[in-house]
């Protein structure tokens, strides 16, 4: 076998034990049998929302067991045409097959990342907040950056982009500023891009051009609609109003209409200065805090079903994920999946696709990403 085919099938391979694994194989197939059985019984129907609940994990179960299934013998095939062609020195056979792995390949990835995006709360708009880090302007010019980026990677999804709240800095960037994603699988797409981003480069503000390394910290957090219920006690709560900040001109807010609500017990503080009126500031912020309380209540849910993956995926100040280095090389690099890129302009103009689907990949197999300490 060729050594580029032999490659696909290992693609391919690696994709179906991703998939199982994501599914528990042996439990999920358990699982299937119970429903398919549940199904048949005409009671189920006595109480038609938990029905229909159940039913609709039948369904998800079904497709994802059979596209598993379906891959599986494809490439079992697939390989027997392969070998059976090159003992009978039939090159019209091994082609075809070869051809079959390559659309296979195809497919399977297709398969995995629309099964990276089947959590909870994966195809919900998203809440992204981007704060700079300790360094004055450096940092603060590069939070600006990142919110140019995921504003363009949103862009080229054709995702839509609210700016809920910004803080711009002293000099140039910004402090903080929140955006609210909105489009299919916002949330699941983005998940794992909460974390510390440090930028290497010459400063554009140092006379003497000398090399900084900025950070700036990222969290993502999921908008939840009706049928997630999260009872916030108001005692448990501060509610502070102050004007809205913004680059001014002739529409700036000259009222305290921005709010901010801050979750006494978990210190989780959000803020909205979008609308003109506290009143819809003041909804917002509290659609934002409950967002933000049960993303912590998901991460609860995710160390209990496995420590060690909740232990990867902690994200707090001092967790980087990723490096962004512009001087004195070209180089993106996850720290997490040794996903790499000798493009910055291309990944900060919002080429993010490569490093979501490989971070999402990871929280599946568990394996460890190449940790570099230090890229300068």
């Amino acid at each position: 076998m060729r050594a580029e085919t032999q490659n696909i099938v290992d693609e391919i391979k690696q994709a179906i034990s991703l998939l199982r694994r994501h599914f528990d194989w042996d439990q999920a197939l358990k699982r299937l049998e119970y429903l398919n059985v549940l199904a048949e019984d005409s009671s189920l129907w006595d109480n038609p929302q938990e029905a229909q609940k159940l039913m609709r994990e039948r369904q998800t179960l079904e497709d994802g067991i059979g596209a598993v299934k379906n891959l599986t013998q494809a490439l079992e095939d697939n390989l027997e045409l392969i070998a059976m062609g090159e003992e009978e020195g039939d090159d019209a056979i091994v082609t075809e097959a070869e051809d079959a792995l390559r659309s296979m390949r195809g497919e399977a990835k297709a398969r995995q990342v629309e099964t990276l995006l089947s959590g909870e709360a994966d195809g919900n708009d998203t809440y992204v907040e981007i704060h700079a880090g300790a360094g004055g302007t450096e940092s603060q010019d590069w939070a600006s950056m990142l919110l140019r980026m995921y504003t363009r990677w949103a862009e080229r999804r054709r995702f839509k982009v609210e700016v809920l709240e910004i803080h711009d800095g002293e000099e140039a960037g910004i402090k903080s500023a929140t955006l609210l994603v909105k489009g299919q699988n916002a949330y699941g797409w983005m998940k794992t891009e909460s974390g510390v981003h440090r930028l290497v480069r010459i400063s554009p503000y140092d006379s003497n051009a000398r090399r900084h390394t900025s950070f700036a910290s990222v969290w993502v957090y999921p908008v939840i609609d009706d049928s997630i219920v999260i009872e916030i006690p108001e005692s448990d709560v501060r509610i502070d109003t102050y004007r809205s900040s913004g680059s001014g001109g002739q529409h700036v807010n000259t009222t305290d209409s921005a709010v901010r609500i801050t979750h006494i017990p978990s210190g989780i503080a959000v803020a909205c200065q979008a609308e003109r009126s506290q009143h819809k500031n003041r909804a917002k912020a509290w659609e934002m805090l409950r967002s933000r309380l049960y993303e912590e209540e998901l991460k609860r849910r995710e160390a209990a079903a496995n420590a060690t993956e909740s232990a990867k995926s902690d994200i707090g100040w001092g967790h980087q994920i990723r490096s962004y280095v512009l001087q004195p090389y070209q180089l993106v690099k996850d720290l997490r999946t040794g996903i790499e890129s000798t493009s910055p302009s291309d990944v900060l103009d919002g080429d993010l696709d490569d490093f979501m689907e490989a971070s999402l990949s990871h929280r599946i197999s568990g394996s460890e990403g190449e940790v570099v300490a230090d890229l300068d």
